[in-house]
């Protein structure tokens, strides 16, 4: 079990002590998709969705979740960030929103789940926007483009073929 850092020796979780390692500043970015139909693309491009402003309102909901990644995730540690930002892309004639979450911080531990965190709740927000156009919409995946900062150094997710 020696290789599984959040375990102890009788095999319980817990935090890991990050304590003794450097200060780094840490980056990671990570990607959220949501499909939808391309009317409903449509409609969120053009501002025209029942609750508003979509892209905007996950946006903020997507920061938010960032900085509370601490207390939404049972092992993370919270952060001091420095830095987080959720942009979106739509792409009405496929239907899909892509959501793009930068996490940053001066710490010693990294960002990935904050910038995870941030892209899942932007993503749900985007549903709860478009439910009322839309029941079939779904959150297609949640991954980490991209990492730096820390130990492991600069990490970059190779180019996936489209499916």
């Amino acid at each position: 079990m020696s290789d599984l850092t959040h375990l102890d020796d009788a095999g319980d979780a817990g935090m890991v002590d990050v304590g003794a390692k450097p200060e780094t500043e840490r980056r990671a970015v990570a990607e959220g998709r949501v499909r939808m139909s391309p009317e409903t693309a449509r409609a969120v491009e053009a501002g025209d969705a029942p609750k508003g402003d979509v892209l905007r309102t996950a946006r903020l909901a997507g920061i938010q979740a960032a900085k509370r990644t601490g207390e939404l995730i049972p092992l993370a540690h919270p952060l001091p960030l420095t830095f987080v930002d959720v942009q979106a892309r739509i792409e009405a004639t496929e239907g899909l929103v892509v959501l793009t979450a930068e996490a940053r911080t001066v710490g010693r531990t990294g960002v990935e789940m904050e910038a995870m965190a941030a892209c899942s709740v932007a993503a749900l927000t985007v549903y709860d926007m478009v439910k009322g156009l839309e029941r079939g919409v779904s959150v297609e995946r949640i991954v980490l483009l991209e990492k730096s900062g820390g130990r492991s150094g600069h990490w970059r997710r190779e180019a996936e073929a489209e499916g």
